[in-house]
């Protein structure tokens, strides 16, 4: 069937007059990556409908009415889905006043809860979705107690609700970081665990709490969908030895959803992890004993973990540590597997790691970060090789909605690009 392609000016038209409704449309002649870890598709096609993807390929017919983007010279993707981030939860990361990242000194842990505190007008919202991350988990980090409260998964659409699953897992913290907080050392934070477990279970069971419980009863109750298995528990852990620990707690509590995250020595204990089923969101730079706990750091942490079996995302994308970055991380572990004695991921695999495999994490698998019939049409368009840092999103669609790509960095950009001071705003007069 003939293909209708439309001029850019006139496509934008057709799009942008409805900006809060879905849009059909279908890129033709790109490069295709759909995130499943399968090599990317010269001269493929995607078709998206009703805001979801209704075709992926190198032989896909395009109807006259639908809105044709030319993609000859250009990557698509699915959009980057960056786990354990604080995207919504500050303004300026160094005032406190605009930052909940963390509840410093609150009575509260496990209670706390992400959604309520999430604001979507945030500038790293709208840089991040600008750098092609389209759904992302947000985190508050354990700093009173061990226990950071509950995350949220959430898309970065531009519009006033992002949340897409409030509490939707719980997060502690242990090693070296929970054995401070729990009062100086790591057996502290594991008893406090421990400890915290049996009181959430002592109130499902009994239906109230010791008189000399550690526990709000907030908190507690929090702690009540982690033990049924109906939220996970993303547990901070580096060492191999405390990973092991961690493990063992389904001894205890069979139904735990564990998710291990950093991990920087899980290729030390790679067998165990991959036999228990349990998930990791690494960070791909680990490659130095920043720390005691982290001694057998290596950048072929998570390569070495794939090849075991283990489920592994990319994730920890906080403070300092972008979720645009995302795809520089993923991009350095496919040129790791060039090196000598190195252990790397192919370029689907580096690709999924950031997209498919984090929905999959959170609970989305086949729905998110990928570009598949039925999945959601969250689309990139990029310049060129996404994992090169060269590349950028030109485009980026989120459940079939293009989005703004404007904030307040090309705002500067744009205003300081040239000399002409008729550009800038006025300044006082003297």
């Amino acid at each position: 069937m003939k293909r209708l392609a439309l001029p850019f000016a006139a496509l934008l038209l057709a799009v942008g007059a409805t900006p809060a409704a879905s849009q059909d449309f279908a890129i033709t002649g790109a490069t295709v990556a759909t995130g499943d870890g399968s090599a990317p598709i010269e001269n493929a096609t995607v078709v998206v409908r009703g805001g979801k993807v209704v075709a992926v390929g190198s032989d896909i017919a395009v109807t006259m009415d639908m809105p044709t983007i030319d993609g000859r010279g250009k990557w698509v993707t699915p959009g980057i889905f960056a786990l354990m981030t604080d995207l919504g939860l500050w303004d300026v990361s160094g005032v406190r006043e605009s930052n909940d990242t963390s509840a410093r000194g609150s009575s509260f842990g496990a209670a706390l809860d992400v959604a309520p505190a999430l604001v979507p007008e945030s500038q790293n919202v709208a840089i991040s979705r600008a750098g092609g991350v389209t759904r992302a988990s947000v985190a508050s980090f354990p700093s009173s107690q061990i226990f950071g409260g509950q995350g949220a998964v959430v898309d970065l659409g531009a519009d006033a609700d992002m949340v897409m699953r409030p509490r939707a897992f719980q997060f502690v913290t242990l090693g070296e970081r929970g054995g401070a907080i729990a009062g100086g050392s790591r057996t502290a934070a594991f008893v406090t665990l421990k400890n915290a477990l049996q009181e959430a279970q002592d109130l499902a069971s009994k239906g109230g709490r010791h008189e000399d419980a550690l526990l709000t009863r907030p908190d507690a109750a929090a702690l009540l969908p982690v033990l049924r298995g109906e939220e996970p528990l993303y547990v901070h852990v580096e060492r191999a030895a405390h990973i092991r620990s961690v493990l063992d707690l389904r001894k205890d509590y069979p139904k735990l959803r564990l998710v291990l995250v950093g991990a920087s020595e899980g290729w030390l204990v790679a067998s165990d992890i991959a036999a228990a089923g349990v998930p990791v969101i690494a960070d791909s730079l680990d490659d130095l004993p920043v720390t005691f706990e982290q001694l057998a750091a290596t950048q072929s942490n998570v390569g070495r973990m794939k090849r075991a079996g283990v489920k592994v995302a990319l994730g920890g994308f906080a403070g300092m540590e972008q979720p645009r970055n995302a795809k520089q991380y993923a991009g350095n572990l496919v040129a790791l597997s060039k090196l000598p004695r190195a252990t790397g991921l192919s370029w689907g695999e580096a690709f999924a790691a950031i997209t498919s495999v984090p929905a999959e994490i959170a609970g989305y698998g086949g729905k998110l970060g990928v570009l598949k019939p039925g999945a959601v049409g969250d689309v990139v368009i990029w310049d060129g090789d996404p994992l090169e840092v060269s590349s950028a999103p030109e485009r980026v669609f989120i459940d079939g909605v293009e989005q703004p790509r404007d904030n307040h960095q090309t705002r500067l950009r744009d205003r300081y690009r040239d000399l002409d001071e008729s550009d800038l705003p006025k300044a006082y007069d003297w």
